[in-house]
């Protein structure tokens, strides 16, 4: 750590060394010359001795730290290992916290722990004890992590005030952050900046392609959090005295009771981009301890529109579904865990079969897309319209075509059979694995095998992996690497070659951009309805199914990686084996 070169001025008044200056000096760290050398130069630039000595390199931000800690005998702590966004900001004010170059860490009774990186400054820690009345307790972390993480705070802050200001909210934004009362929602709700404020988030989220929009209240911050390709990305960290006025706004355009914060409500809205273009919302609200968090599924119709093309089927397996759900009557189910596009998948095959000579029906919990041309209802349990009531009201409306949001309960499946089996053809979902599990989960059920058997034609299992951006690079593996990841012998033929995510500006460092379907199409053929039949298990009928050549959802993945659409791990990570 000793440096070699002096940096003061020999002929220059001696500059007298205090605090960490003097104490490198004391333990041989560095030479009197070159510790009043960057004294003198940080005085000329109005900077600290610890700003000038780590940007000079004479000792590192780690080593620096390590040493004021033994020194001192203050404890030392690696500030980026810290989750700051769980500690109370309020610990300390923030313009003090900024002048100080401290952060706070926690507070037990009257002691307060902050993050510095001089423990020497003995006259910011007596401003913060003045300020806070605490006893302070120094904890030592490296210079160059702590001014990073205060320039971020600091920025951080400063973006959300441009981006208030520029939404209209800046005129109340000191008045609402100094607000210690509760907000009246019912005076409030048409409070124009909130309103620009929201539709900024919404447009927003719909430009960045994201799915779903979290609006999350806790103690000391409430943040913004964005779906983005099946990611939670954090969005924005609004003033938390906006957290009412903000939930109110969804709630009155959502058409849900402003009033009632103690139950979760379900609740619909639509956003129009264009004379030509609207977006539905889907909302939810939750009570949470802090106030009501809100979700926002964002359900755009024209994604049903899209074609079985855009899914990601690959060709043997579009054929197979254009053919199922071609047939005059049958059952044909999509399954896969919330979130995994069976809705879109179903829409899509409505949208192929919206003709002018075909009477479609649809009961779901709730309609999320708006499909012109199909007739939609939306159950309510409470008014006594459950999947079962809206099913026998469609057996009594001249079907050709009906789709059930879910089949939850025995006497929906029993009914969604029964039109299956008298000339309708039925769409459907159920929460399962894979194709062979949802047959089982129906004997579980209690639907008798023969009607299975007799009913249900085809299952599609899903699932959505992130698909590789255009930075993509070459992953080099060796062949049993490829092995274990699934891949057989033939495939390693050097035909094709694996890429890894790397990121870049478009895809926000994630190194993936958009998502790509993976799917299990299987029939029910003689030999699986011969297994149904005689109560065989998943297993049993997974073996046949693989014995008539149906690809599993991991070995679906694995051709996606062969394609260069999706990378191993993303593969890996959304399908079993």
């Amino acid at each position: 750590m000793m440096a070699t070169a002096a940096l003061s001025n020999p002929t220059a008044e001696p500059t007298p060394l205090a605090g960490l200056a003097r104490a490198l000096v004391q333990h041989q760290i560095l030479r009197p010359d070159q510790a009043v050398g960057i004294q003198r130069q940080a005085d000329a630039g109005q900077r600290r001795f610890i700003d000038e000595l780590v940007a000079g390199s004479m000792v590192s931000a780690r080593q620096l730290a390590r040493f004021a800690a033994e020194t001192f005998g203050h404890p030392m702590l690696d500030i980026a290992s810290v989750d700051l966004a769980r500690i109370a900001d309020d610990l300390i004010d923030r313009k003090l916290a900024s002048e100080t170059r401290v952060i706070a860490l926690g507070k037990r009774g009257t002691r307060l722990s902050v993050a510095i990186s001089d423990p020497t400054d003995l006259q910011a820690l007596d401003r913060i004890k003045f300020q806070t009345q605490c006893t302070i307790d120094p904890v030592v972390v490296e210079h160059d992590k702590l001014i990073k993480i205060l320039e971020r705070r600091e920025k951080s802050v400063n973006q959300q005030m441009a981006d208030l200001a520029e939404e209209g909210l800046g005129q109340d934004l000191d008045a609402m952050e100094t607000a210690a009362v509760t907000i009246d929602t019912t005076a409030e709700v048409d409070d124009a900046p909130v309103v620009r404020f929201l539709q900024k988030m919404l447009t927003d989220a719909i430009e960045a392609g994201a799915s779903d929009l979290h609006f999350e209240p806790y103690e000391k911050f409430y943040r913004i959090r964005l779906r983005i390709d099946g990611e939670l990305r954090e969005f924005a960290q609004p003033p938390l005295a906006i957290k009412e006025k903000l939930a109110s706004r969804i709630k009155v355009i959502s058409r849900l009771d402003i009033s009632e914060k103690r139950v979760p409500q379900d609740g619909r809205m639509k956003l129009a981009l264009s004379p030509t273009r609207a977006i539905d919302f889907r909302v939810s609200t939750l009570p949470t301890l802090f106030g009501e968090k809100i979700v926002m599924r964002i359900l755009d119709p024209s994604s049903a529109k899209l074609g079985i093309e855009a899914l990601g089927y690959d060709d043997d397996q579009k054929k197979l579904l254009l053919d199922a759900v071609s047939r005059p009557y049958g059952m044909v189910l999509v399954t896969g865990p919330t979130g995994s596009g069976k809705t879109v998948s179903l829409y899509t095959c409505l949208n192929i079969l919206n003709k002018p000579g075909v009477n479609i029906s649809t009961a779901e919990d709730p309609a999320e897309i708006n499909l012109p041309g199909v007739n939609q209802v939306n159950v309510n349990d409470k008014a006594g319209l459950t999947f079962a009531t809206a099913l026998k009201a469609f057996l009594r409306q001249d079907p050709d075509v009906i789709m059930v949001g879910e089949i939850r309960d025995l006497e929906t499946a029993d009914i969604s059979i029964k039109a299956a089996q008298t000339g309708h053809m039925v769409l459907s979902t159920l929460h399962t694995n894979d194709a062979p599990t949802t047959l089982t989960r129906m004997m579980n059920m209690g639907v008798a095998p023969f009607n299975i058997a007799s009913s249900v034609i085809m299952i599609t299992a899903q699932r959505l992996a992130r698909r590789l951006c255009t930075c993509k690079d070459v992953l080099d593996l060796d062949e049993d690497a490829l092995t274990v990841a699934g891949f057989k012998d033939a495939d390693l033929d050097g035909s094709w070659q694996a890429f890894r995510p790397v990121g870049c500006e478009r895809c926000n460092g994630s190194g993936y951009k958009g998502r790509v379907g993976i799917y299990q199409v299987m029939p029910i053929t003689d030999e699986i309805q011969r297994i149904i039949l005689t109560n065989g298990n998943a297993m049993q009928i997974a073996e046949q199914a693989r014995r008539e050549g149906i690809r599993d959802l991991r070995r679906s993945g694995l051709m996606k990686v062969m394609r260069g659409l999706t990378s191993i791990e993303e593969v890996l990570g959304v399908t079993n084996e």
